[in-house]
């Protein structure tokens, strides 16, 4: 039987607890790292009720997604929700163990559970983090340039780990003869002329080159901007990030919502939509647990609809109103359930001698609509 620090050790080394957001409380919260494990438990937050389900089915580990413990602490005594969690775990000689933010940013990990469970395919990172860039270079008017920069910012270029808008700027000069038949921002046909102009570089990812391309070539001023792509060497581990972006056999923003409502574990919260329930999708991106930080994301994405959680009124609003994706705003508890399979059958492949059980206990937050008792 494998003991709990390696059990720790195979589990970090899918998920490095390196890569967890700074905020994020992750890794072994309790348990003595030489038992032995011989029963583990995976669910998605680490409550009073998973906790009694673990002692009940004797688990030796509760693997839960969510941390028990965000903020800090001075006491885990019984007399509060968390120290009554630890303590039932105790008792029951079962430790804790999380993987959070660390499992929303690996390859494969939450958004990549939740998009295979919706029958998504070809998957990219919704924000990138070490997966395929471009770089695009354009020439541009200095008076223009503004402008154009803005594009392309805009249009999700630029975007480098916690930074936007980054770019690089070097001023030159433009040199061309309009012939016959063109329409010249600046000069006239058939004279050679001379224009101060910037050099604009800037990286992206990959997949939303057509995008940023549509959007600096929009932006540009002139008939028939320079312009050049160069794709950049690809990160020598597997591309990873926040959310996931990928295709889906031709739907409706209706069907695509009602099979999204089938697929999903049942929940008292409905799937709620925004957009015309008519529209074409083709092309989904998917963000497990709370994504409004990915919004500027999805708007660059080329996706027809965004499917994640806890989104906010106002924030929703503002993004429908730009024209993007529509929005199909789920349970962040199923959502994020999807993932717990996906753990249990590496943790199946690693360990054939370890037993494994997903619970089925719904977390979520809501636990009935009103007007049904």
């Amino acid at each position: 039987m494998p003991t709990l620090s390696e059990v720790v050790e195979l589990v970090h080394g899918w998920y490095p607890p390196g890569t967890a957001d700074d905020w994020d409380a992750v890794g072994l919260v309790a348990g003595d790292p030489d038992q032995e494990v011989r029963t583990i438990l995976l669910a998605v937050d680490p409550t009073i009720e998973t906790a009694r389900e673990a002692a009940e089915h004797g688990a030796d580990l509760l693997l839960t997604h969510h941390p028990l413990f965000l903020r800090g602490v001075h006491g885990v005594a019984e007399t509060t929700p968390k120290g009554r969690t630890l303590g039932v775990l105790a008792r029951a000689g079962c430790a804790l163990l999380t993987a959070h933010t660390n499992a929303d940013h690996a390859h494969p990990g939450v958004s990549d559970a939740l998009a295979e469970a919706l029958g998504l395919e070809h998957l990219a990172p919704l924000r990138s983090e070490g997966g395929p860039l471009d770089k695009l270079t354009v020439y541009v008017p200095l008076a223009d340039a503004d402008r154009v920069r803005g594009a392309l910012a805009e249009a999700g270029a630029g975007r480098i780990g916690e930074y936007e808008s980054a770019s690089f700027s070097s001023p030159g000069e433009g040199r061309f003869r309009p012939l016959e038949g063109a329409n010249p921002a600046i000069g006239r046909v058939g004279e050679l002329e001379v224009v101060g102009e910037d050099r604009i570089e800037v990286v992206l990812d990959r997949p939303m080159r057509s995008r940023v391309i549509r959007a600096m070539l929009a932006a540009h001023p002139y008939e028939t901007p320079a312009w050049d792509v160069v794709e950049l060497a690809d990160s020598a581990t597997a591309p990873t990030g926040a959310g996931r972006v990928g295709d889906v056999e031709p739907t409706t923003l209706r069907q695509f919502a009602d099979d999204v409502r089938r697929t999903l574990p049942e929940t008292p919260r409905p799937v709620l939509v925004a957009g015309d329930p008519d529209r074409d999708v083709r092309r989904v991106a998917v963000a497990g647990g709370a994504g409004d930080f990915l919004l500027g994301d999805a708007l660059g994405s080329g996706a027809d609809v965004f499917v994640t959680s806890d989104l906010r009124h106002h924030p929703a609003i503002e993004f429908v109103e730009q024209g993007g994706p529509a929005l199909v705003d789920v349970s962040h508890w199923a959502a994020e359930w999807t993932w717990l399979p996906q753990v249990e059958a590496r943790l199946v492949r690693a360990m054939d001698t370890v037993e494994t059980r997903v619970s089925t206990i719904c977390t979520d937050a809501w636990r009935f609509r009103g007007g049904e008792g």
